[in-house]
Order: structure tokens, then C-alpha cells, then sequence
């Protein structure tokens, strides 16, 4: 099963501040929406709770140390028992991870494609996306979108498979 991150970032790989994304981009949260419906989606307990709700149509895991009581979400507590709910999962043939930044660095190293936005902007943040290594991945996608009344910044969307 294919293991993928996505996640919109701006320069300095910032994304997010104070558990919100510091931009207003419809365009990229439709590209979100497109790339991970019907799909098993990986995250951590402030995402989810950044999120209010369980995203629809996708099956939704938490990884949090702590137990939750909410309804409509599986909660485990390790990367392991995270994978094992996503794979249990009945057609899905690619889990995406949709952070926050802890979430991130714990799947990297095991993810085999990334969905990345890169946002044309300098914004200040406590959450980034993990170093990852560019000579390690190929890109097959890139479009470009420019900043318009509906998205605050421009953005560039690139999906990346990891070499083998």
C-alpha cells in the first residue's frame, strides 16, 4: 500500500501557525479534497482538533498519545496501529498523511509520494514540514496557480515519487 504526504507549505517549509494554516487558498483545499477523498487519512490530535470534525468520505485516524472519546474517528496511539487501521481498510490502495508537523516527520521516512503546495509566501509559523532530502524523489506533477479573489497567495502544486 502506497504511504503519501500532503501538505501546503510556504517558504521556510512553514506550515502552519498557532494550529492554523496563515493563508486562505480554496483552490489548494480543493486539490486537498480531490487527492484524499475515499481515502484512509493519517493525523495527528491538534490537526484533528485544528480540523472541529472527521473530514467526509474518508476514514479518519488519529495518532495521539492520548485516548479520545470523539465518535465518526479511530484513535491509536502508535505509527504502527495507525498503518494497521489504514490497511484494514476495504479498497484503499494509498494512505495519506495530512500532518501536523510531528505526524510529518514520523512517516516521512516511509512515504513513497508526496503531495506538496508550495505557497508564495513569507509567513511566520511554529509548525514546519520535515527536511526531506530533494535527490531522493522525482517530481511528476507541477501546476501553478496564480493569486487571484479567491486564493490570498499563489501557489504550485507538485506531486513527488520517491526514487527507488
Amino acid at each position: 500500500m502506497n504511504i503519501s504526504l500532503i501538505a501546503a507549505m510556504a517558504f521556510d517549509q512553514v506550515i502552519g501557525m498557532e494550529n492554523a494554516m496563515p493563508w486562505n487558498l480554496p483552490g489548494d483545499l480543493a486539490w486537498f479534497k480531490r487527492q484524499t477523498l475515499n481515502k484512509p487519512v493519517i493525523m495527528g490530535r491538534v490537526t484533528y482538533e485544528a480540523l472541529g470534525r472527521p473530514l467526509p468520505q474518508r476514514v479518519n485516524i488519529v495518532l495521539s498519545s492520548q485516548a479520545g472519546t470523539e465518535t465518526g474517528v479511530i484513535w491509536v496511539k502508535s505509527v504502527e496501529e495507525a498503518l494497521e487501521a489504514a490497511k484494514a481498510v476495504e479498497g484503499a490502495d494509498e494512505i495519506m498523511v495530512i500532518g501536523g508537523g510531528k505526524v510529518y516527520q514520523q512517516f516521512l521516512p516511509m512515504a513513497n509520494k508526496l503531495y506538496l503546495t508550495h505557497v508564495d509566501a513569507e509567513v511566520i509559523g511554529d509548525t514546519h514540514f520535515p527536511a526531506y532530502e530533494p535527490d531522493e524523489w522525482d517530481s511528476i506533477f507541477t501546476e501553478y496557480h496564480e493569486a487571484d479573489e479567491a486564493n490570498s497567495h499563489g501557489f504550485c502544486i507538485e506531486v513527488l515519487t520517491r526514487r527507488v
